[in-house]
C-alpha cells in the first residue's frame, strides 16, 4: 500500500478508530507569520482545523492570530511555543495530519550578527521536527520552506544592464530562470542554516521514508505581511512610502527578483500535499518566474504610479550575500503538479498596497518629490 493510500484511509495510524490523518488538524509551525496566516485561512475556510505553532517573536504577528480566530473561531488552535523546544514540538506533531514547517530565523542580516541563534532555530528546530516525525508509525506529510539563498551569490552568472534592471547574458537563464540543476553553494550563515535544514528534510524522506518535500522560495508578498528591510521587501517598500519614510536601496537598485503573490503560493502548497506520493524527497524552486520579475527601481516606479509621488530614497553600499539577479525556473514543480501562478506582478503589488492602506488606516501622503 502506498503512503498516499495510508494517508487517505488511515492504515497504520494508531489513533481513534476510523480516524485518518485527514481528520486531524493541519500543523503550521510559524503559523502566525505572513505565509502561515494565508495558508491557514485557506485551509480553515475548507472546514479543517489548524494548529498555529508560533513563539510570536516577529512584531505584529499576534494581529494575524486574532484575525484568524475572529474569522474561523474554535477551528483555530493557537499554541505558543518555540521550534527549539523539542517537547513542545512533540506535543503538536502527535496531533497533526499534515505539517507545513515555516518557523525560522528569516533574515540574512540577523544571521550575520547572531549565527548561533540562526543555526539553533533553522537547523536545530528543523531537526527536532524531523525526529518527532520519524518516531511516528504513519507520520503526516511535511512541506518545508527553504530559500533561493542556497544557490549562493550567483556571481558566475554573467549579467548585463538593460534599462532599469540586470539580465543574464545566457539566453536560457534569461528565458527560464534558475533551475534545480544549479549547484548548491551556501552563502552567509542564513544560507548555510536553511540549506542544511532542507538537506535534512530531503534525507529523512530518503533514509527513513518520511513523506516530505522542499520549496526553495523566491520573494513572496501579499496581505498580512509585516515587511521589514531584512525580509519581505515588497511590503517594506510600500509601507515606507505610505508612511513617508525613506526607502534604503543597497547598491544600484537594478537587482532583479521574481515575485510571487501569496495566494499563488498557497495553491502550490496544497498541490504539493495532494501530490506528495509523487514529489516526496524533491526540492522545487518556487517563485513568480520570468513573467513576474521586478527590479528595485522598477518597484519604486510602480509605487510612484500608485501613490502619485516619488518615494524618498536613501542609497547605501551593497550588502553581504545580496544576489544581483535571481529568478526561479518553476518548470519542475509545474510538470509534477500542474501548478502555475495566476496573479501578475502589477496586480499583486496593487492588491498588497490596498490591503496595507486598509489594515494600517493609511492614505498615501501627497508630498513634494524628493522631500
Amino acid at each position: 500500500m502506498s503512503y498516499g493510500e495510508k494517508f487517505r484511509n488511515g492504515n497504520g495510524y494508531n489513533g481513534r478508530p476510523h480516524e485518518t490523518l485527514m481528520d486531524k488538524p493541519v500543523l503550521i509551525t510559524g503559523g502566525a507569520g505572513f505565509i502561515g496566516t494565508n495558508l491557514a485561512h485557506r485551509i480553515l475556510a475548507s472546514g479543517r482545523c489548524v494548529i498555529l505553532f508560533d513563539n510570536l517573536s516577529r512584531d505584529g504577528v499576534e494581529q494575524n492570530v486574532r484575525w484568524l480566530e475572529r474569522m474561523h473561531g474554535p477551528r483555530v488552535q493557537f499554541v505558543l511555543g518555540d521550534i527549539r523546544d523539542r517537547a513542545a514540538v512533540k506535543r503538536v506533531v502527535q496531533r497533526a495530519g499534515q505539517v507545513f514547517h515555516f518557523a525560522a530565523q528569516v533574515a540574512v542580516t540577523t544571521s550575520l550578527v547572531d549565527a548561533r541563534t540562526d543555526f539553533e532555530i533553522n537547523v536545530g528546530g528543523t531537526f527536532n521536527l524531523l525526529e518527532e516525525l520519524r518516531a511516528l508509525e504513519t507520520p503526516p506529510p511535511l512541506m518545508y520552506t527553504s530559500t533561493n539563498k542556497v544557490y549562493g551569490g550567483l556571481q558566475d552568472i554573467a549579467l548585463r544592464k538593460s534599462g532599469t534592471r540586470y539580465e543574464p547574458e545566457d539566453g536560457r537563464i534569461r528565458d527560464s530562470g534558475i533551475g534545480e540543476w544549479r549547484c548548491l553553494d551556501f552563502h552567509t550563515p542564513y544560507g548555510c542554516s536553511k540549506g542544511s535544514a532542507e538537506q535534512y528534510v530531503l534525507d529523512y524522506a530518503r533514509s527513513f521514508g518520511r513523506p516530505a518535500a522542499v520549496f526553495r522560495m523566491s520573494c513572496i508578498y501579499g496581505p498580512h505581511q509585516f515587511g521589514t528591510e531584512d525580509q519581505g521587501w515588497v511590503a517594506h517598500f510600500l509601507i515606507q512610502a505610505l508612511e513617508n519614510r525613506p526607502i534604503t536601496i543597497y547598491g544600484d537598485g537594478l537587482q532583479v527578483r521574481d515575485i510571487l503573490f501569496v495566494e499563488d503560493l498557497v495553491d502550490a502548497f496544497l498541490l504539493a500535499q495532494k501530490h506528495m506520493d509523487k514529489i516526496s524527497g524533491n526540492a522545487f524552486n518556487i517563485g513568480g518566474g520570468p513573467a513576474r520579475t521586478v527590479s528595485l527601481v522598477e518597484l519604486l516606479a510602480s509605487i510612484e504610479r500608485l501613490h502619485g509621488v516619488k518615494p524618498r530614497i536613501d542609497h547605501q553600499a551593497p550588502r553581504t550575500g545580496d544576489q544581483r539577479y535571481y529568478v526561479s525556473d518553476t518548470a519542475k514543480f509545474r510538470e509534477a503538479t500542474g501548478w502555475a501562478p495566476k496573479v501578475s506582478a502589477a496586480e499583486g503589488i496593487s492588491m498588497l498596497d490596498e490591503w496595507l492602506i486598509d489594515a494600517r488606516h493609511l492614505t498615501p501622503e501627497p508630498v513634494l518629490a524628493g522631500r
